[in-house]
């Protein structure tokens, strides 16, 4: 087995990116703490081709030298937008025909496997590192998507529970 040189990869360059069909899904973070996490976000974003990102809050934005480092340059191909204020972005976003799905360990919960993709477009909410989604966001989203864990530990880092999740809801929509 070889790796693919970066030619047979056949990635796109920034413009086409930016022209390409864009996964019905944005991407909100509500007030994450870690400038480096908000890099991996738009990461995540970029490789997925998700329609934006939304930054709310304490989020940090673009060009924050924490973003740029994990970010790897998708902080200037994925669109993306700041609200102070997370219920105004969720407000929003709703107003614009998307579900509302926060990502948190709830009551009334639906497992990440057990979660159906209905007609609309979806804002999947992640939240700060030690707080998770807000309790006021909570109460205002239309559903609760989590991800099953069967270890000691009972949270995993936002990254890697965007990758999860954004992987699956891509899986559920394209293939």
């Amino acid at each position: 087995m070889q790796k693919k040189s970066m030619d047979e990869l056949e990635r796109l360059n920034s413009e086409a990116f930016k022209h390409i069909k864009k996964t019905p899904l944005v991407l909100l973070l509500d007030n994450v703490r870690s400038a480096l996490n908000v890099g991996s976000a738009f990461r995540t974003a970029d490789a997925f081709a998700l329609h934006a990102i939304a930054l709310c809050g304490i989020s940090a934005q673009p060009p924050h030298r924490e973003i740029l480092k994990t970010a790897l340059g998708a902080d200037q191909t994925v669109d993306w937008i700041y609200f102070a204020d997370t219920i105004a972005a969720v407000q929003h976003y709703r107003e614009h025909g998307y579900q509302i799905c926060a990502v948190e360990q709830a009551e009334g919960s639906i497992s990440l496997q057990n979660f159906v993709w209905g007609e609309k477009s979806i804002c999947i909410i992640f939240g700060n590192e030690v707080d998770g989604v807000s309790d006021e966001v909570m109460k205002i989203s239309d559903a609760c998507i989590e991800i099953p864990q069967f270890g000691t530990k009972h949270s995993l880092n936002i990254s890697v529970s965007m990758g999860i999740v954004i992987w699956e809801l891509f899986r559920k929509l394209k293939l």
